[in-house]
């Protein structure tokens, strides 16, 4: 499909400090595929030796799937600075009965581990679920292993609150991480209080040059 053909879709395009969410694009299958063969990826997610362009243009085509059918999904990670597509990151929901809710997660090219990254499209991830979606709770899905991505569901305000076998990889628990809309409020209350305070400046120097 041609990128600039006029299409609607239900996901929406946010943008924060060093990245852009979007819906992902035909055009976004070369990079993606890269992220996603990336061995560090591929080890992470417990991804066979074989994933290829094929399973990265299906799991392209089901995340746009996910936004039209139940309104959440992944975002598309674009970087502001360079615009090229550095990973994936935002909402799942799965037709899973033992899946314990709309999570968020993120995938991330290797290049852009401890960047940040994960936790600032995590963070957004979080606010559109509870601002826009009105979610009750979120979780995140871990290995125990994966401790770039609990420290992750850390900063963003998540707590560990179970682990336990999946259907979908029964070799192993994963670690189920949650936050509730009350945690999520009281932390709004925090974040409005930190806006409408800064410190008084001292500085005489004119902003403009």
């Amino acid at each position: 499909m041609d990128d600039q053909a006029v299409w609607t879709t239900r996901c929406p395009t946010l943008v924060t400090n060093r990245l852009v969410l979007r819906p992902f694009r035909e055009s976004d299958l070369d990079a993606y595929t890269e992220v996603m063969t990336a061995p560090e990826v591929r080890d992470a997610l417990h991804l066979p030796g074989t994933y290829s362009r094929e399973e990265a243009w299906g799991a392209m085509a089901a995340w746009l799937g996910q936004w039209e059918l139940r309104g959440s999904g992944q975002w598309a990670l674009e970087e502001r600075s360079s615009g090229r597509l550095v990973g994936r990151a935002g909402l799942h929901r799965p037709e899973r009965q033992d899946w314990p809710g709309l999570e968020v997660g993120w995938a991330l090219h290797p290049t852009r581990w401890g960047l940040g990254y994960a936790s600032e499209a995590g963070a957004r991830s979080v606010a559109y679920a509870f601002e826009e979606l009105g979610a009750d709770e979120v979780f995140s899905v871990i290995l125990p292993e994966n401790e770039r991505s609990a420290a992750v569901a850390c900063r963003l305000g998540l707590s560990l609150v179970d682990e336990r076998v999946l259907r979908h990889f029964p070799g192993r628990a994963h670690g189920i991480w949650r936050m509730d809309r009350e945690t999520w409020d009281r932390g709004a209350a925090d974040r409005a209080a930190q806006r409408r305070w800064s410190p008084p400046s001292t500085s005489t120097t004119s902003p403009v040059t």
